[in-house]
């Protein structure tokens, strides 16, 4: 396989569609077992069983021998650290709130990862980004404002409010987590930050151990390691679209998750979604895409700046 092969726009939004796709079963799998298994034992079943999908990609593609060379292992730790924490809560969260409403709140994570990469990174943030950042910030307020009434005394209420709480500290972690992975890739291949970190989670996760693990049932086994396979298939079809076009092309089609999870979480879970989170996660998304288009112009401006400075250009 080519290491840079000809771009086709169409292949990479292809596979980019079926990653999100790939993604969103994951979730419905982990919902489904999570009444009973902890998310510290689904974090384990999903990181172990996605390690020999990443292998088995390696061997294909003729990398494994330098594929999982690494000149900063210690950032890989960090990374895994945080990249764990990030998946533990949003497992926690399926489990205590609608699917949607839990793909709605990740979105949070990009729009964080602006405003954490000017903080640890020095990237430059404008007023353009900086106002959809806010907008999309509301639009987070909007969905969690029905979890966080305080005068809520009910069980299920609460249950609730901590869902939405491990929501939004899941979106802070998969924020970091990408500024992390945003330094790796300065150095690492990403054979080797998708590999270490499902290794550093398996370990971390069995961290878990004391705070009540159950043994599944054959079903529950299946859907655990089903959303372990899965998640190393989805991990490799985004990596592999990636390759095919440009970010700014691609990444736009991330929002197709919240059509899929609104049709699976009413066709398994019987979800019905509120006018309130509805609304919420339109500005959520409207804003990430304006911060996609944001940076697609800037990157094209950047590409035609450089042009007019070659001589040959």
């Amino acid at each position: 396989m080519s290491e840079h092969p000809s771009p086709n726009p169409m292949r990479g939004i292809g596979l980019k569609i079926l990653s999100v796709t790939i993604f969103t079963l994951m979730a419905v799998c982990i919902k489904y077992v999570a009444p009973r298994i902890p998310a510290g034992e689904a974090v384990f079943f999903r990181s172990l069983f996605a390690m020999p999908v990443i292998v088995g990609w390696l061997v294909w593609t003729g990398n494994l021998r330098h594929g999982l060379d690494t000149a900063n292992p210690m950032g890989h730790v960090w990374r895994g650290l945080v990249g764990t924490s990030a998946m533990i809560m949003g497992f926690t969260a399926l489990g205590l709130l609608p699917l949607p409403e839990v793909t709605a709140l990740g979105y949070a994570a990009p729009l964080l990862t602006v405003i954490f990469a000017a903080m640890f990174l020095g990237e430059t943030v404008r007023i353009f980004r900086l106002t959809a950042v806010l907008v999309g910030l509301i639009g987070v307020v909007i969905v969690l404002s029905p979890r966080m009434t305080v005068m809520s005394v009910d069980a299920a209420s609460k249950l609730q409010t901590i869902g939405a709480m491990a929501a939004l500290i899941g979106a802070v972690f998969a924020a970091l987590a990408q500024v992390f992975v945003r330094k790796l890739v300065a150095t690492e291949q990403t054979a080797a930050i998708v590999f270490y970190f499902s290794l550093t989670a398996t370990v971390l996760s069995l961290l878990t151990l004391p705070f009540g693990w159950v043994v599944p049932t054959l079903f529950e086994a299946a859907l655990l390691i089903g959303a372990g396979l899965l998640g190393g298939v989805g991990q490799i079809l985004l990596t592999e679209s990636y390759r095919h076009a440009e970010t700014g092309v691609i990444a736009p089609f991330e929002y197709v998750s919240m059509i899929l999870s609104l049709i699976l979480g009413y066709l398994i879970f019987a979800e019905i979604p509120t006018l309130t989170m509805l609304g919420g996660a339109a500005l959520v998304v409207a804003a990430g895409l304006f911060i996609i288009w944001r940076e697609r112009a800037l990157g094209l401006r950047r590409g035609q700046a450089r042009r007019a400075m070659t001589p040959n250009g």
